[in-house]
């Protein structure tokens, strides 16, 4: 592997180490419905690669997710491993009364 190469990672590995889902195959899922953006700009293959500095905007769950990646791993590791690969930019939305 290239020094060039090992500064970006497989998006669907990237979600499934930084904890974003419970699997590479719903990482997988998640990216082919569309419901991922890096840079702004949407994706559909898990193939696409990703580095430290580039933004992801997730929806997942119904919620929106915006993050920017920090860092790459080896491999899956704790919750708080995983926090790391990451800063959590997510806009905070106001509580509606019900």
């Amino acid at each position: 592997m290239t020094a060039a190469a090992s500064t970006r990672q497989r998006l669907d590995k990237w979600l499934w180490h930084a904890r974003v889902t419970k699997s590479r195959t719903l990482a997988q899922k998640l990216i082919e419905s569309g419901a991922v953006r890096v840079n702004g700009q949407r994706v559909s293959g898990s193939d696409t690669r990703v580095g430290a500095g580039d933004g992801l905007t997730i929806l997942v769950h119904g919620r929106l997710r915006v993050l920017k990646i920090a860092g790459l791993a080896e491999r899956r590791g704790s919750p708080a491993v995983a926090a790391t690969l990451y800063e959590d930019i997510s806009p905070v939305l106001p509580k509606t009364e019900s």
